[in-house]
């Protein structure tokens, strides 16, 4: 831990939309001792999020979703559709766990029989003020199928269920991109054993 100290010397507003941007002039101490000269930074903030790999220990399989993003897009990711874990922002008065089974029934159509925390991190913190709740939810993937989403929100998220080890190629081939399920399937690879025997109970 360090005992460092930082002043905010200005904040504007920049855009206010979907997302805020804002723009800080700062000053923070230095490792060697001393200030900083006053630094311009700009932030996107859009609150927090929570992001839930569904895994059923009974047929060892894990649930991805797929959709358009257009930061893939503007990055040339051909094609722009990712494969995904199902995540939500975090609403005003709304706890972590509320969100994942909401986002649950609406991104993938499933129940959470339990529910297990795994990490909270930031996102990208040079410039987005974002952290993640990350968990794994027990489910039933017998009946999780289809197309899914809010349609006021313009969603449009096909579910796939496949055996862990199909998961595990896709994320060793590259194919799966988003960082919070290559986090989640890391964890489940070390936990994997443990979780199943936890939940077959």
């Amino acid at each position: 831990m360090t005992d460092q100290k930082v002043e905010v010397l200005e904040k504007i507003t920049c855009h206010s939309g979907f997302f805020t941007l804002n723009r800080y002039k700062l000053k923070h101490t230095l490792f060697a001792g001393g200030w900083s000269e006053d630094l311009l930074r700009e932030v996107l903030e859009r609150g927090h999020a929570v992001a839930v790999l569904p895994y059923d220990p009974v047929t060892d399989n894990v649930v991805l979703i797929e959709q358009f993003r257009p930061g893939a897009m503007v990055a040339e990711h051909n094609p722009p559709w990712l494969f995904e874990i199902v995540a939500g922002i975090i609403e005003p008065n709304e706890q972590p766990e509320q969100v994942a089974h909401r986002e649950m029934q609406e991104e993938a159509g499933c129940e959470i029989l339990d529910l297990k925390p795994i990490y909270h991190f930031f996102v990208s913190p040079g410039a987005v003020s974002e952290t993640t709740q990350l968990y794994c939810a027990k489910v039933d993937a017998s009946n999780i199928s289809g197309l899914h989403g809010v349609e006021a929100e313009a969603e449009d998220i096909k579910v796939h269920v496949m055996p862990y080890q199909q998961a595990m190629q896709m994320l060793n081939d590259g194919q799966i991109m988003y960082a919070p399920a290559i986090m989640a399937l890391q964890w489940l690879t070390l936990n994997r054993d443990q979780l199943r025997q936890d939940w077959s109970n």
